[in-house]
């Protein structure tokens, strides 16, 4: 039942995400920066879910459940990698979000596709580059005994916990980059989402708050979830804490924040939904540009 719970879980992510990312990128109407972001975000999801699921579910089905040490720091390597893109993207759209209700005249100049291109870019490059010196260490320990993985996928903690030797330095830079990457985006989107809520405040008409409201809280509600987990999981002196916990934590922020982005995204957003109508029966033909 655990399979089919996963797999489940699994065919509507990659359904829900794909069908986003498909949806945006065809529909004239949704080529603004805020739905580029979204989409990014779920082509992102899409190879997050890929790196652990799959074996995940292998596992499930199989009695001898390995994986060569080699497959294993892959597997850390870039999970780790686009969990930390996905920081530096959930950044930029909360900064995307601030100019556009705080900056709403300077918002056109400023948010160009050329910026929209270099932030992007600047995301996965920075989020592929962040665990390489984890992965290094980690490399170079040895693991002498009985090296069973305490976890559903491989992880630096876990793999800690196997080494035969202190790995005190080890839990000290996991934590330090951890730190640095997780607590400052969360930091600067705290701070854009403070400035974005004093400005909405200042808007006279209920309507026109409730709109502003509403085109930041589908991000706002994917921040919280996601960063709620990892800050708990990654941000710790100590190699682990129950098992129970850590596993809770890792079918949260693996297997939940990306099956839940589709629906939050799509089911609090009418423009989205008016979209995949559209490119689905496709009634009317192509769909013409909106300007905001």
């Amino acid at each position: 039942w655990l399979f089919v719970l996963l797999l489940l879980a699994y065919l509507f992510t990659i359904c829900g995400n794909t069908l986003i990312f498909l949806v945006i990128r065809l529909d004239a109407a949704l080529h603004t920066p805020m739905y580029h972001f979204i989409s990014i975000l779920s082509f992102l999801e899409l190879w997050y879910t890929a790196t652990t699921i799959p074996k995940m579910l292998a596992n499930l089905l199989s009695e001898k459940k390995t994986i060569s040490f080699a497959g294993c720091l892959l597997q850390t390597y870039f999970f780790h990698s686009l969990g930390a893109s996905e920081c530096y993207l959930l950044t930029a759209m909360a900064y995307d979000r601030y100019l556009a209700i705080c900056r709403p005249l300077h918002y056109p100049a400023i948010m160009t596709p050329a910026l929209c291109g270099k932030m992007a870019a600047a995301c996965w490059t920075c989020g592929f580059l962040c665990p390489i010196s984890e992965v290094i260490l980690v490399s170079q320990l040895p693991f002498c005994g009985y090296n069973e993985i305490q976890h559903i996928f491989c992880d630096f903690p876990p793999l800690l916990s196997l080494a035969c030797k202190d790995t005190a330095t080890n839990v000290l830079v996991d934590f330090a980059i951890n730190a640095f990457i997780i607590l400052i985006t969360f930091l600067f989107i705290m701070v854009s989402y403070g400035r974005i809520i004093g400005a909405v405040l200042k808007i006279k008409t209920a309507e026109g708050r409730k709109k502003a409201f509403s085109t930041c809280a589908s991000h706002l509600t994917v921040v919280l979830i996601f960063f709620g987990c990892i800050i708990f999981m990654y941000v710790r002196l100590r190699k682990s804490y129950s098992l129970t916990l850590d596993r809770t934590l890792a079918v949260v922020y693996s297997v939940l924040t990306p099956l839940v982005n589709p629906i939050i995204y799509s089911l609090r957003n009418k423009e989205l939904i008016k979209a995949i109508r559209r490119t689905i029966f496709r009634k009317g033909g192509k769909a013409s540009p909106t300007h905001h």
